[in-house]
């Protein structure tokens, strides 16, 4: 599973994730690109573009024009979603900067994190989903964040479906890319077959 598709959605997106204000907040971006109804290459190519276009922090997200967002979006074939989403972008920019001066480690300091997330625009419960399954690589506190997606690509491959029992099965810091590998299958019945198959 980690070989063939243990991936972390973050690191396919060029996001070095660190506890630091700007990557934190680019794993935002992406779950927020990945909770939409389109396919995840689709959304981590459009965050990637919108980073390249140097929207890498919410202050610069916040400055761009939404006709920049969208274009942007438009560069990683992001196109069913792009007006609304390039709309919710410059909105949750503006509430992190207003709010949490910009760092999403504030959101967590009172423990009211996934809460606070789904005070954004557009983080609905899976993008709090999303941002956890990457962000517990550096906030070891909510690991192992195993959830539903993660639990039913378990199931497909034979797994147990137990959060507990999945991250004893590798060491803790690949619990991250273990749940990146779980989603995956989860959404592709012939990659599941795969990782079966060389199991």
């Amino acid at each position: 599973m980690l070989d063939r598709c243990g991936q972390t959605y973050a690191r396919q997106a060029g996001i070095r994730l660190r506890d630091t204000p700007a990557p934190l907040y680019q794993l935002l971006v992406l779950a927020h690109l990945l909770s939409a109804r389109i396919r995840a290459e689709v959304a981590v190519d459009a965050a990637r573009a919108l980073f390249d276009a140097g929207m890498r922090d919410p202050r610069r997200m916040a400055e761009a024009s939404w006709q920049q967002r969208v274009d942007a979006l438009g560069v990683g074939h992001y196109r069913r979603y792009d007006e609304r989403t390039a709309t919710q972008l410059g909105d949750e920019a503006g509430l992190l900067l207003d709010r949490f001066g910009g760092d999403l480690r504030r959101m967590r300091e009172d423990g009211k994190l996934g809460s606070r997330l789904r005070e954004l625009p557009g983080i609905g419960p899976m993008g709090v989903d999303i941002f956890l399954r990457e962000a517990q690589a550096v906030w070891p506190e909510y690991a192992p964040y195993i959830d539903r997606k993660a639990q039913d690509g378990a199931a497909r491959v034979g797994l147990p479906r137990s959060p507990k029992a999945l991250a004893g099965l590798v060491a803790d810091e690949d619990v991250p890319r273990l749940t990146a590998g779980l989603v995956r299958v989860a959404l592709d019945r012939s990659l599941a077959e795969e990782v079966r198959a060389g199991a």
